[in-house]
């Protein structure tokens, strides 16, 4: 009981209670963790608490993930202005300790057959202390361990900033317990309390509404720009705001286990997903090490000269290529979270700086997310409500934004439409099928309903024309085998859409692809619309994929943009998928980009930030193969001793990290 308890409080991230022993480890992240752990264990009333607390070490606890710190300067001001004045046995022995980590990393490295960076670096110390060259061998330590410390806090300084940017936090919380209401700290949250959400407030746990019924603005994790309706049984999520109404929730997720803190907890890993030029920067800083030894022996072979031999080995192109990379693409996914840009990992930035064709799903997509029922026409023989309560009976159990738009045109006529149907089997980018008594009931696409199921359509096709010409989707309704009625879907353009479509192709893509599911005529329409010369009608899910696929063949660099479900295998496929955040829940984890804002102009954010990059990457290439060719040639000349060849090689990599490191766009790139 008391470890479930402590493994509760935020900030507690291992728990283990020994009662033989009668002492209690915590393995926390910050102080606060610990103060309101000690807060628990005094208040408890665990028979255990006694030997705790009165224990000689009443609380044995390791902090880790220490603060953020910029790497500290003092190692130079002991090395420069107090290391002289120490005795010479000191020096040589503190140089002699501090070398063997790197000899052991070395011989690790040598033993798995690989002849990298770390076996220069320990080469280069080694040889300075068979010189007895001690100074330049602590001086090389330390500027290699002052790269070490830059690289890894400048790292997780843009994670910080990176996750910042999308972190909510809530530190108390109203519940009822017992049937009272009480205010209490949310890391003391149990999972039998009822969470209070009322009108003006934000929901701080993801969860099931109890009871209470409220208008809930998911904006933040759906983009819908409008509340919606909460009540019994309904899911809800952390970070959404209660409008109006109450709401009583039974919390299904708390703190890290909430779905905003997992999409969090994916962009700290995300980092992972290198980017191939990320790839051949570490191959090529490893692949330079040996031509570093040959060119080192053939020096010394000519020369006899060690010093000579030794600059080379302290001056390698590897260091500045290994750091200068990441940082920059860690760098820029943190910029584009400030933008509204969710970048999930660097192959995706490479995939939008070198794009030159994007596929668009229309649905959703380059159309609102919110469309509506423009017009019902039933077939001769049926009533147009019977029609529109029909097809609302079974599109209430979608959530697709049409089946949305027919649902609530039913609800705004006040039509009635009870369960009467059978079980409903629905077929994705197809349609819905039940039954109706002994009637087979379809409602779906051309596709679906004439060719797939052979109903004739041919009864309405002068209707079917007219609504293809002014750009509505079109939805057959089918009863028994005989066409019922037409649904025709009004899908408003975004009205960023067409300024999207042309900035990209003055941007240099070559080809924009539109898809649909809508017949030709409907894509026709559209594809005017928006100035868009190319687009493929009336396809299904994989047929999506195989043309991501086709194009990638041909040698295209493909972005596919998309929001539902009928689009994640042709994002998986793309060379970078992007989805918005109001899209499907697969959509957005298949997804390598996700548009924060729900606004396509973030699309070109997107794409100038993964040039701005590259081009960045490339910049820091040329810097640090052309400093670090002037001090070999210092070396080699003699012109630069071994210490100043380090000195300069390492003032290098720093100043490459930190070009790396600034922000790559102008703040005149966001959108507002």
């Amino acid at each position: 009981t008391l470890a479930e308890k402590l493994d509760a409080v935020a900030g507690i991230i291992g728990v283990r209670v020994n009662p033989r022993s009668g002492s209690v480890l915590l393995l926390y992240t910050d102080a606060h963790a610990r103060m309101s752990a000690c807060a628990l264990l005094a208040a408890s009333t665990s028979p255990l608490m006694p030997q705790v607390l009165s224990g000689a070490g009443a609380l044995c606890a390791q902090e880790v993930l220490p603060a953020v710190r910029p790497p500290s300067t003092k190692p130079f001001l002991w090395h420069f202005f107090i290391r002289p004045f120490l005795p010479v046995l000191y020096r040589m022995t503190s140089t002699l300790r501090r070398a063997v980590p790197y000899v052991i990393k070395a011989l690790g490295a040598l033993r798995r057959g690989h002849l990298n960076v770390d076996v220069l670096d320990a080469s280069a110390i080694l040889i300075s202390i068979l010189r007895r060259d001690f100074r330049t061998a602590s001086l090389l330590m330390l500027l290699l361990q002052f790269s070490e410390a830059l690289e890894e806090w400048a790292r997780r300084k843009s994670l910080d900033r990176l996750t910042e940017s999308l972190r909510f936090d809530v530190d108390t919380v109203w519940i009822r317990r017992n049937g009272k209401e009480i205010h209490m700290p949310i890391e003391e949250l149990l999972p039998d309390d009822l969470v209070i959400a009322r009108a003006g407030s934000a929901i701080p746990v993801d969860g099931v509404v109890d009871s209470g019924e409220a208008s809930v603005n998911q904006a933040s994790m759906t983009g819908e720009p409008l509340g919606v309706r909460r009540e019994a049984g309904a899911s809800v999520f952390a970070g959404t705001v209660v409008e109006e109404g109450e709401l009583f929730i039974r919390p299904t997720g708390i703190g890290s286990e909430t779905r905003l803190q997992k999409i969090i907890a994916y962009i700290e890993e995300s980092e992972k997903l290198k980017a191939g030029i990320q790839g051949k920067a570490e191959r090529l800083a490893d692949a330079v090490v040996p031509f570093s030894f040959l060119l080192a022996g053939v020096v010394w072979v000519i020369t006899r000269d060690i010093n000579r031999a030794a600059s080379v080995l302290l001056v390698d192109y590897s260091c500045a290529l290994r750091l200068a990379t990441p940082l920059a693409i860690l760098s820029a996914m943190r910029e584009g979270a400030e933008k509204g840009v969710l970048i999930k990992g660097g192959r995706y930035l490479e995939g939008l700086a070198s794009a030159d064709v994007v596929v668009f799903d229309k649905t959703g997509t380059l159309t609102e997310s919110r469309p509506s029922v423009k017009v019902v026409i039933p077939a001769d023989g049926y009533e147009r409500d019977e029609v529109l309560r029909l097809a609302a009976c079974l599109e209430e159990h979608f959530p697709h934004p049409v089946a949305r738009a027919v649902v609530r045109c039913a609800e705004e006529e006040g039509l009635q439409h009870l369960e009467e149907h059978a079980r409903v089997e629905y077929v994705v980018a197809h349609g819905i099928a039940s039954y109706l008594g002994e009637k087979r009931l379809l409602l779906g696409s051309h596709h679906y309903v004439h060719q797939d199921e052979n109903v004739p359509v041919e009864s309405m096709q002068n209707d079917v024309a007219r609504l293809a010409r002014e750009g509505c989707t079109v939805l057959y309704l089918a009863i028994d085998g005989k066409l019922a009625g037409l649904i025709g879907v009004e899908d408003p353009l975004r009205a960023e859409a067409s300024q999207v479509i042309a900035a990209l192709k003055e941007i240099g893509i070559t080809r924009i692809v539109m898809l649909t599911g809508d017949d030709k005529r409907t894509a026709a329409a559209v594809a005017k619309h928006l100035g868009i010369t190319e687009y493929r009608a009336e396809i299904l899910p994989a047929e999506k994929a195989d043309i991501v696929n086709s194009l990638r063949d041909e040698g295209h660099t493909v972005l596919m943009v998309g929001d539902g479900i009928n689009d994640s295998p042709a994002l998986s496929a793309a060379d970078a998928g992007v989805t918005l955040r109001d899209g499907a829940d697969i959509a957005q984890e298949v997804a390598g980009v996700v548009l924060t804002s729900c606004d396509l102009r973030h699309l070109l954010v997107a794409i100038a930030l993964g040039k701005a990059a590259m081009r960045r990457i490339h910049n820091n290439f040329g810097v640090t193969l052309g400093l670090n060719s002037v001090f070999l040639a210092g070396g080699l000349s003699g012109m630069l001793s071994p210490a100043m060849s380090s000195v300069l090689h390492n003032l290098t990599t720093v100043g490459v990290c930190c070009n790396a490191m600034r922000q790559h766009l102008p703040e005149a790139e966001k959108v507002e």
